[in-house]
């Protein structure tokens, strides 16, 4: 496991909701030994004019996933994980349902953590790849 302690989805939908990840309806869905799930909803709250799910909200998906995956790494008693860098390469237009993305590691450095983040759409199709590099920041006193 790469975790510094256990979680559970449920200890993740546990905190404060004023945030951008609540405010889109992220919900986290799945912990593994390497890995981290979530599901946001393709609506009114992450579509773009057009219709279909704004590039920014998947964005935010891949930010939230790869920032909480990276705070679950470090004692957040000694350190802080802030983005540093993100990317995303939008494949396949999504109109409605839920897209998930899965967060796993490429590197977990003592400074940098860079993490790799695919969503799907409902019919387990790649709709966007994201990369997201977290800078590892002692806490400041």
């Amino acid at each position: 496991m790469i975790w510094f302690k256990e979680f559970t989805p449920a200890m993740l939908n546990d905190r404060p909701k004023n945030h951008i990840g609540a405010l889109l309806g992220i919900e986290f869905t799945a912990v593994g030994e390497d890995y981290l799930e979530a599901t946001m909803p393709v609506d009114e709250r992450t579509h773009q004019p057009a219709g279909i799910l704004h590039g920014g909200a998947s964005v935010v998906l891949a930010e939230t996933l790869g920032s909480i995956a990276s705070y679950m790494c470090i004692d957040p008693q000694q350190y802080i994980a802030v983005g540093l860098e993100v990317n995303a390469n939008h494949l396949r237009s999504v109109s409605s349902g839920l897209v998930k993305g899965i967060c796993k590691p490429l590197h977990i450095g003592g400074k940098t953590h860079i993490w790799e983040i695919k969503m799907y759409n409902d019919k387990g199709k790649m709709n966007c790849v994201s990369r997201l590099t977290v800078a590892i920041l002692p806490k400041p006193l």
